[in-house]
């Protein structure tokens, strides 16, 4: 019996060794951490259960027989976060590169059905030199294996990439298709092909950092969610992440215990809005301010920062935030805000996540360069998730909301439950300026004439009180009131039970 415990033993401390001492060493010296460091960082310590400790490749060609590491370059298992179950794959990059094979995209592939019949978040720590070239076609199935599961577990549990290291060729898609992506600056970078092959097609000339470094990825090409200082912050991160996400489409959003007063008042949000109306101001000051101790965490902060995304809780309940920035773009919506937008709109939805807007928008953002880009379709997204959603949308309008834009941002037409406005909020048409200048075109000459109409119509309009006057808009609120208010509002939806019509699914304007 003892040799059979010490040989066990053994077996698992060869496994636990991955590529061996010398990898080891280089994985540290490039500032990363191991897959099985990364993987006790996330987890609750102690609460790791590995699966498929003792699985080798099964391939015989180019003398790979002679080297069958226990594992095969990737840690599978499931463990806690703060108390919550989840579930983890980390690639190991001290065997073979992290390189995808038949079983390792196997071992992948168990854990993913494990968490969908069992109803947990699923978080792959990427880390790849891409599919093991030895294994042809074979490890090309095995990423098609791992792409069919990402489909199948889009919108029942979550699901969290983090690229740890090289991610690139077809390891890219599998992160695609998960809920966030985040990186790590300086070690990790993903693109479809390299820098050789793109200097070879193109001619172009370009650092792997350029290509797909994070910096690309987070404010270019919006591929990723955020980044992170190093391999640690990563794993705090996302640990942080995982307690604002529901376990599955099937439970409700955590709620964890507050000591924030859900009617505190805040004084200062009544001198936010400036009175000069073209002078912006700081969204993000609100929306700290709404949540509970001030706890904000923001998804995509690099990219289209003219609309803001991410997790807040109210009353110690996770609720998504979507809101205009006035800092930037004058808070209008582009192509990229509303991509950005919609995505999170939609992922909100799928996980029973309640929506909270707030709006400060002039219109769509003009120019050849968003028309020919298809901003009209892009638009439409944002306005199809809204549509779609039928979890609790309380809105607050705090300036801004003209035309289109108006409709967009979760207005009561759009299924909208509660919306507010701030007696600063002007819900109009068009600005005053340009409405003048088309209603009373023939009195253009005429400066004073066309001075005293502007300020007619703003009179008239640039107010909340005639959609307040139509049922558009439920309340005028103070805005020193607004976390009372919103927290009063989201509390009374808790039992919100809103069906769409059956269908196999919608045709979202992609």
């Amino acid at each position: 019996m003892q040799g059979i415990l010490a040989e066990l033993e053994a077996r698992r401390a060869a496994a636990r060794a991955g590529g061996g001492a010398r990898r080891i060493a280089a994985q540290h010296a490039k500032g990363k951490l191991t897959a099985r460091e990364r993987v006790e960082l996330l987890l609750d310590e102690g609460s790791f259960e590995e699966f498929d400790m003792f699985v080798r490749h099964r391939c015989t060609d180019f003398g790979m027989e002679a080297e069958r590491p226990a594992g095969d370059g990737v840690v599978t298992g499931w463990g806690t976060v703060n108390g919550r179950m989840v579930y983890v794959f980390s690639q190991d990059f001290t065997v073979f590169g992290g390189s995808l094979s038949e079983t390792h995209a196997q071992k992948i592939c168990k854990i993913m059905d494990m968490a969908m019949l069992n109803g947990a978040p699923v978080v792959g720590l990427n880390d790849s030199g891409g599919a093991r070239i030895q294994e042809g076609v074979a490890s090309l199935a095995g990423y098609a294996e791992v792409f069919q599961r990402n489909i199948m577990a889009s919108g029942v549990v979550p699901q969290i990439s983090v690229i740890m290291g090289p991610c690139a060729g077809g390891a890219v898609y599998s992160p695609a298709m998960t809920d966030f992506i985040f990186m790590v600056r300086d070690s990790s970078y993903m693109f479809v092909t390299g820098p050789d092959v793109v200097k070879t097609v193109t001619n172009e000339i370009v650092t792997a950092e350029e290509l797909g470094g994070a910096k690309t990825h987070t404010a270019k090409s919006s591929v990723a969610d955020g980044a992170f200082q190093d391999d640690v912050e990563a794993m705090m991160e996302v640990r942080r992440l995982i307690d604002f996400l529901p376990a599955s489409n099937r439970e409700r959003p955590p709620v964890r215990p507050f000591f924030d007063d859900p009617a505190r008042v805040e004084m200062s949000l009544d001198t936010l809005v400036p009175e000069n109306p073209n002078q912006p101001y700081d969204m993000k000051e609100l929306i700290l301010k709404i949540a509970d101790e001030g706890d904000f965490y923001e998804i995509q902060e690099e990219f289209a920062k003219n609309i803001i995304t991410g997790f807040i809780r109210i009353e110690g309940s996770t609720v998504g935030v979507v809101a205009n920035q006035p800092m930037v773009l004058a808070g209008c919506l582009d192509i990229d805000s509303s991509r950005k937008a919609a995505r999170f709109v939609r992922f909100c939805d799928a996980f029973e996540i309640p929506i909270l807007t707030l709006v400060d928008v002039p219109g769509f953002l003009p120019g050849t360069a968003q028309e020919y880009g298809g901003v009209i379709k892009h638009g439409a997204k944002l306005l199809f998730a809204y549509g779609e959603a039928t979890v609790p949308k309380v809105t607050v309008i705090t300036r801004k909301a003209y035309g289109g834009a108006y409709d967009v941002m979760a207005s009561k037409h759009l299924r909208g439950d509660f919306n507010y406005a701030w007696p600063t909020a002007e819900i109009a048409v068009m600005g005053a300026k340009g409405a003048t200048e088309i209603l009373y075109r023939s009195e253009l000459g005429d400066a004073a004439k066309i001075a005293q109409r502007t300020k007619d119509y703003e009179d008239r309009f640039a107010n909340p009180f005639v959609a307040a006057e139509r049922g558009f808009i439920d309340e005028v609120i103070m805005p020193h009131s607004t976390r009372r208010r919103v927290a009063r509002a989201f509390a009374s939806l808790r039992g919100k039970k809103l069906q769409n019509p059956w269908k196999k699914h919608d045709n979202i304007p992609l």
